[in-house]
């Protein structure tokens, strides 16, 4: 099982002018403690329970962008993109460009979208939750049309009509940035994964609830003709342990999910000055992981 960091707060004791030292220096410790995979959040206004609205937040493609240029192994995606954000072409074009700066190392981490608030706040429409899910499955094609080179003719979908998928340069990761469908919704979301999806991310409630939607994906797998092993499956951890350090806690509570066939568990503690964390906390714990295969 390797390890991800989701970072997911700014609130740093310097305030903004100490941010951009702060991402790069935990760029640089992910990559010295093995991480496999570094995520942001895309979020307009931070979260209600890290914070609220006025707490600061980061616009997640330009940050991912500055930690590309600051690290050269790990995987960066957004964890993840709401499909209200931003139209379908252009958030193509922004995870291939990310992907090409990046040499290849761009996730499209994309979900169904649920924070009112923010799209109220800056007055970016929110349909109904059975529309987010059918723009959602239509930003997929078009983000997978776009990423063709045999194919950049017109999108006519539902909600979305694009005259040209044009999308160059390509990106650099063959065939193209991974996918990544983030939620565990049992008849929607894990049936888009297996549609679309090249990895999924589940909230690590328990072993014995994350092995059920695993299940429930296979099944979506078997019915869409997929093959399921094909699936990067990782999953966030949001427990104590990761926040205060008990690495012997953590190591417990992961232990079920060993056996599930877990890729990678992403630690995403509530956190504004991260680097250090990741050294006194991240790096031990992928050491130790590492023993236990």
């Amino acid at each position: 099982m390797r390890v991800g960091v989701h970072i997911n707060r700014f609130d740093h004791s310097g305030g903004a002018p100490a941010l951009g030292a702060e991402l790069a220096a935990a760029g640089a410790a992910a990559e010295a403690a093995g991480v496999s995979w570094l995520s942001v959040m895309d979020h307009y206004f931070q979260m209600e329970f890290n914070g609220g609205a006025e707490a600061p937040m980061l616009e997640a493609y330009t940050t991912l962008a500055y930690l590309a240029g600051h690290t050269s192994t790990v995987r960066l995606g957004a964890l993840v993109t709401g499909v209200t954000y931003r139209h379908p072409g252009l958030l193509a074009k922004i995870a291939t460009t990310l992907d090409v700066l990046s040499g290849g190392r761009a996730t499209l981490g994309i979900g169904a979208a649920w924070y009112d608030r923010e799209h109220e706040g800056l007055g970016v429409p929110f349909p109904p939750l059975a529309e987010r899910f059918e723009r959602l499955e239509e930003t997929l094609r078009i983000c997978l049309r776009m990423w063709d080179p045999k194919d950049d003719g017109p999108f006519e979908g539902t909600y979305y009509r694009l005259a040209e998928t044009l999308c160059v340069p390509a990106p650099v990761s063959a065939p193209h940035p991974e996918i990544m469908i983030g939620g565990g919704g049992e008849k929607k979301t894990l049936r888009l994964v297996a549609r679309y999806a090249d990895a999924c991310n589940l909230i690590a409630a328990s072993p014995e609830e994350t092995r059920h939607k695993l299940d429930v994906l296979r099944e979506h797998c078997d019915t869409e003709g997929r093959d399921y092993d094909t699936i990067r499956k990782t999953i966030a951890y949001t427990g104590e342990p990761a926040t205060t350090g008990d690495l012997d806690a953590f190591l417990r509570d992961i232990g079920g999910y060993t056996e599930l066939g877990i890729d990678t568990v992403i630690l995403a503690p509530r956190l504004g000055e991260p680097a250090a964390w990741i050294e006194s906390f991240v790096a031990p714990a992928v050491r130790r992981l590492a023993e236990l295969d």
